[in-house]
């Protein structure tokens, strides 16, 4: 049997809205820099992927600017509406190069502090799982049930089994590719690739990942980004 391949897939098909600028929240800077080049940057410099698919708008005006757009080891496909669709559009694109029991990698296209240390032990912990897993956190804060109609606190939940998922999301092409699909199609919410994957009756490893690992949402997260980049 041939040992599997590794692969990435990147959506960045997002408008980025709640960042409240002109452009997706992928293509601001940092350090002069375009977001989505840092975060490329940092998973093809320390990890061995036999190639790599960035899900984008067809429209998308910004990407003939980037640096990894004319990286021969990066293709691109045209995402859709919601993440799923971005992801599974990539996952078809690699269906004539990748097979359906090499692993794929899904990062989050405005997550640039990934560590490598992090990166490097998602690969090894999970190269011999049966389903695959995600970088996650365990969460710090507490966490208080608030009444939909009010400001009002119900109860304090217990925040000894949660986590914070993270990215990568690692599982097999096939595998996933197939669980995108039956949740795409029955209208179940995804929310990232491992929910996909629960909905298909499997159960994802959770390997802890660094809490500053974070993804930028909104404007205060990119100067925060800036600050983690700075000393990793």
């Amino acid at each position: 049997m041939s040992k599997p391949r590794y692969w990435l897939i990147v959506p960045a098909a997002g408008s980025g809205q709640r960042m409240k600028a002109d452009c997706p929240k992928q293509y601001l800077k940092l350090d002069q820099q375009y977001i989505l080049d840092i975060t490329l940057s940092r998973l093809l410099g320390h990890a061995d992927f036999s190639g790599c698919v960035v899900a984008i708008r067809a429209d998308d005006p910004w990407w003939p600017e980037t640096m990894a757009s004319s990286d021969t080891r990066i293709d691109t496909c045209a995402g859709g509406a919601e993440r799923a669709d971005s992801v599974l559009a990539a996952l078809d694109a690699l269906a004539h190069q990748a097979g359906d029991d090499d692993w794929v990698l899904v990062h989050d296209a405005a997550r640039p502090c990934l560590h490598p240390n992090d990166l490097e032990r998602l690969l090894i912990q999970l190269q011999d799982h049966p389903v695959g897993g995600l970088l996650a956190t365990p969460v710090a804060d507490t966490l208080k049930l608030v009444a939909s109609d009010s400001c009002q606190v119900e109860t304090t939940i217990d925040r000894r089994h949660l986590w914070r998922a993270l990215t990568p999301q690692m599982f097999r092409c096939g595998a996933l590719r197939q669980a995108l699909k039956a949740a795409i199609a029955s209208g179940y919410p995804v929310t990232d690739e491992a929910s996909a994957m629960e909905y298909a009756g499997n159960a994802p490893c959770i390997v802890e990942g660094r809490p500053d690992n974070i993804k930028i949402t909104v404007p205060a997260d990119l100067a925060l980004a800036g600050f983690i980049l700075s000393h990793l």
